[in-house]
């Protein structure tokens, strides 16, 4: 889907102006620390503004000027316009700064040969979330049809055995219209040594809602 595809898109409101963001990431980022945060490829803003309204300072990256606008504005709906800062780029081809974030998020957006540069933009003990769609034995409505845009299994979770796991799961959602959703989801952190710290656990109706209601 091409830049122009994705602005007609956002602006015809296909596209949730607020999705949800994920609900693993919301469920664990009261134990994560503050900081400064990316969320790469951030359409309308499903992690944007829910980390900014977190206290986050958050640079929102995308190639679609639409759906930046749209992010500007639920930034400023939410008052925490002064939190995000929009970049419109290609993640394909833009140079991820060097150790710059505590915190990088990536949803639904498949580009596993920039995954190594995303590990290397995190600050020393930062975070990685990364979520997108699954390949599945089963229909999976939801998501691209192509499966050169899913993970297959395990996939993820072998991209970021480099930093140390704190979450990982290969599930399928339940979602409005019966338009079920298959997803991987990896929190890592770029930590080593044999004593590290750790993420409290969030509370079981918290990691598991009952129904997702974003794209």
């Amino acid at each position: 889907m091409t830049e122009t595809d994705w602005d007609e898109r956002f602006a015809s409101g296909e596209y949730p102006r607020a999705p949800e963001p994920s609900p693993v990431l919301r469920a664990y980022e009261p134990s994560l620390p503050g900081g400064r945060a990316l969320d790469v490829a951030a359409g309308t803003g499903r992690n944007a503004v829910f980390l900014a309204d977190r206290g986050y300072d958050v640079d929102a990256l995308d190639a679609s000027a639409e759906g930046l606008r749209i992010v500007r504005e639920r930034a400023a709906e939410r008052g925490v316009a002064d939190r995000v800062e929009t970049v419109r780029a290609d993640v394909s081809t833009y140079g991820f700064p060097t150790e710059a974030y505590d915190l990088v998020a990536m949803s639904y957006f498949h580009t596993l040969d920039r995954f190594a540069d995303l590990v290397e933009s995190l600050a020393p003990d930062g975070y990685l979330f990364v979520e997108g769609h699954l390949r599945s034995a089963a229909p999976s409505p939801s998501g691209p049809s192509d499966d050169r845009y899913r993970f297959a299994a395990n996939e993820l979770l072998r991209a970021g055995l480099g930093l140390s796991v704190r979450y990982y799961d290969e599930t399928t959602a339940e979602r409005p219209g019966d338009r079920r959703r298959a997803t991987a989801r990896l929190l890592a952190q770029k930590s080593s040594g044999g004593r590290q710290s750790y993420p409290t656990r969030p509370d079981e109706p918290a990691r598991w809602p009952a129904g997702e209601r974003d794209a």
